[in-house]
């Protein structure tokens, strides 16, 4: 497929450039979507618009596309530090399997907050096992939405954080006959290289109704910057398709309706790895991997086929129905544990760099150490092969309509979802011989894990918002019906003929919000809300689920400066830890502990200004802040064998989650070409629940990191651009999970054209 996809984009590119030097018009853009012509994708959106995000009664974070294109970022973390409230642990360097927490939700995998693509949840298995082993690709959206507060509740079934909801690229042209695309081409240090074209649009057929068709391919590689002891690779491989049909009524051609079909697959090699440093090894050698890693490879798979019908029963009243189904397969084969000094047995590989001084015989082994001989039986490499099945159908219900001197709009959704997720792994045992890694055997595939956990839901969903004057009253209401099933089969011998257990649990859960907006003044707007939050535990779990409520009151404030300042409060019941090998195991997989009383406080602000306009001057120079205050703290004492929590006493403070994040951000921009700078700085945290000061072995220190980008307009339809991320060059260590210290990305400088017609 690599092939074939360098081929098109190749044909794009060029399509792209002989457009934009022939000077040719682009065509008239799509009409953007108001309350009374809803667009195809406007039911189904979190928030929609930046103005939109600033008037509902909630805090709310919307990206546009120009906003995405500044600094052209493929990495979601960097990218998400432009929306406060939002935590990142990041991993790998690329965000190619982020860690997003909101709120003190938790960050790893992102399974405490529901990740959406064009109002459709993506995470592999949203309610089964909702751990984010893919992420989409940020190289193709023209939007990301953070909704937090009440408007959390919307989607669900985790609405105690917040949701993300990333727009991908719809089809091209506008209400005009014609084509639209767009191309671009990077390339930069470590051998990294990002080409993406997408071409398609609307064309008439001489009666009521326009067809329409779009092609989008995406390419994305890097050898990667760490370096492997053996010289063996460390970088990723990712071609990414979509494909899109359409059918539409013409403007004013009647009652509006439209038919959208998308499909979507990706595939991704990455040689990524657990496997971290010790401090020591760190402070020498940050981008250093061990030879123990060296056969650490990620294989994904991943499709998706949605089906949108978006139909104006009248000018107020839509009714969008989206059937989807998503497909993911991955297999994670990664170094899991090493033999202990005594050869008698295993031992973690999160444990041996926690505390290497007492496990010197197996460092030396994960080292590759020379004259390191480990014997038959020196490494054990997972083989985590998995698979997914997300699928189901939901419909949404939008209208508007008046009560006396009191507007309504009024929206009624149902979704039915069910989802798997399928274990059958396996143990393969190495020789370290000299750094070289010799297999010596091969395990059987199932022996390791041969289980399959089910989900299935009804969620219905019922919102007003109610305006009155200059007040706003946003009621709304989540139900949800889940049932989870488990299914334990042998391992010894594995198969698949009959189970040795099966376990079911099921939950109903009314999930209510409310949110409320006062125009204090024609600048000044009030607002608060108050929700309830649930996360339902896994399947063949014991844990009760997660819950909480949660609150916050602030202001917004839109004149020569915009600026928003929003408190909250969230109070869990009970907050929910499950035991995985990204946190670093010390536990057995899938289970999940209960944390009990947690409270997490916080400020977020944002502020935004530009001085060129506000001075009258022939340029813009606009500025903006973007900063979060956290504070978490567990409210009862305990002890479990969850890695970030281990024994707990009440006043411990919450482990990554940092006391303050704040970016800054300025530009100076011209009619054609522009300069943007970032500048992100993360205080210190705790890797592990505690209170007083840090020790080493679980403190990540605080950070500062600048990023530049430039943008340089050749002709209406084509740019140079180029970015250089960490320009600094910081070294910084990212965390202490999975296993051992780990960096971020050092500097990375990236340059290309970008082409659209």
């Amino acid at each position: 497929m690599h092939r074939t996809l360098t081929s098109a984009l190749a044909l794009a590119l060029a399509a792209a450039a002989s457009s934009a030097l022939a000077g040719e018009p682009s065509p008239v853009p799509a009409p953007t979507p108001t309350a009374e012509d809803p667009a195809i994708l406007a039911p189904i959106v979190i928030v929609g618009s930046a103005a939109e995000a600033r008037a509902v009664g909630g805090s709310a974070t919307y990206l546009d596309e120009a906003a995405l294109q500044t600094f052209g970022y493929a990495d979601v973390n960097r990218v998400l530090r432009q929306a406060p409230g939002v935590v990142l642990q990041e991993e790998d360097g690329f965000g190619l399997r982020p860690n997003i927490g909101i709120r003190g939700s938790g960050t790893d995998r992102s399974a405490r907050v529901a990740l959406m693509e064009d109002g459709v949840l993506i995470a592999p298995a949203p309610y089964a096992a909702p751990a984010a082993y893919y992420f989409p690709r940020l190289g193709r959206m023209t939007g990301v939405e953070v909704t937090k507060g009440p408007g959390a509740i919307k989607y669900g079934p985790l609405t105690t954080g917040g949701a993300i909801n990333l727009t991908s690229t719809p089809i091209g042209g506008g209400a005009d006959e014609g084509l639209a695309g767009r191309a671009s081409l990077l390339g930069g240090d470590f051998g990294g290289v990002r080409a993406h074209g997408a071409i398609g649009g609307w064309i008439g057929t001489g009666t009521d109704w326009q067809v329409g068709g779009q092609i989008e391919l995406l390419h994305e590689q890097s050898d990667g910057f760490k370096r492997l002891d053996n010289g063996g690779p460390t970088g990723f491989d990712i071609d990414d398709a979509v494909f899109r049909l359409g059918v539409r009524t013409a403007p004013g051609a009647g009652m509006a309706q439209a038919l959208t079909l998308k499909y979507q697959t990706l595939t991704e090699r990455s040689d990524e790895t657990y496997l971290g440093l010790t401090l020591s090894d760190f402070a020498a050698d940050p981008y250093r991997r061990y030879a123990g890693s060296q056969v650490d490879v990620m294989n994904v798979d991943h499709d998706t086929l949605q089906l949108t019908h978006s139909l104006d029963l009248a000018p107020s009243v839509n009714l969008t129905t989206t059937a989807y189904r998503h497909d993911t397969a991955r297999a994670w084969y990664k170094l899991n544990d090493v033999r202990n000094g005594a050869g008698t047995g295993w031992v973690g590989i999160s444990t041996v760099l926690a505390d290497p001084a007492a496990h010197p015989v197996s460092l030396g082994i994960l080292r590759g150490d020379a004259g390191v001989v480990s014997g038959p039986q020196g490494l054990r490499v997972r083989n985590n092969n998995r698979t997914y099945v997300s699928e189901g159908i939901q419909s949404v219900l939008t209208t508007r309509f008046d009560t006396g001197g009191v507007s309504h709009e009024l929206e009624l959704s149902a979704r039915y979802h069910q989802d798997s997720e399928d274990r059958f792994q396996r143990d393969d045992v190495y020789r370290m011989n000299d750094g070289v890694m010799a297999l010596t055997s091969r395990g059987v595939d199932g022996a390791q894990a041969n289980r399959v956990g089910e989900a299935e839901a009804w969620a219905f969903f019922a919102r007003d918002t109610i305006r009155a004057g200059r007040l706003t009253v946003t009621p709304g209401l989540r139900y949800e019906s889940i049932d989870l099933r488990r299914i334990n089969y042998p391992t010894s011998p594995p198969g698949r003929a009959a189970p040795t257990s099966v376990v079911e649990t099921g939950f109903d859960v009314w999930i209510p919000g409310v949110g409320a907006t006062y125009e204090l003044t024609d600048s000044v707007l009030l607002v608060a809300g108050a929700h309830r939050g649930f996360a339902n535990p896994g399947p063949g779990s014991d844990a009760d689920p997660e819950t909480s409520w949660n609150y916050e009151a602030g202001l917004r404030y839109d004149g020569v400066v915009s600026l928003e300042a929003i408190a909250y409060l969230n109070d869990y019941d009970n907050l929910l830890g499950s035991c995985t090998a990204s946190t670093g195991g010390g536990c057995v997989i899938g289970d999940q502990f209960s944390g009990g009383a947690v409270e997490v406080r916080g400020l977020e602000v944002t502020a935004s200004w530009d001085a060129g306009d506000a001075f009258g001057r022939g340029f813009g120079l606009p500025l903006s802040l973007v900063y979060t205050l956290s504070d978490g703290e567990f409210l009862t004492s305990f002890s479990s064998d969850y890695d970030p929590w281990g024994v707990v006493a009440a006043g411990d403070e919450l482990p990554y989650l940092p006391r303050h994040q704040m970016t800054l951000n300025a530009g100076l921009e011209f009619d054609r070409w522009r300069v943007n700078a970032s500048v992100n700085r993360v205080s210190g945290t705790r890797a592990v629940a505690g209170s007083g000061p840090i020790a080493a072995g679980d403190r990540i220190e605080a950070r500062t990191l600048l990023d530049l980008a430039a943008t340089v307009a050749l002709t209406d339809q084509a740019s140079l651009f180029a970015s250089v991320q960490n320009v600094t060059d910081e070294v910084y260590n990212t965390g202490f999970s999975p296993a051992g210290a780990r960096p971020g990305a050092p500097r990375l400088a990236m340059a290309g054209v970008r082409f659209s017609f």
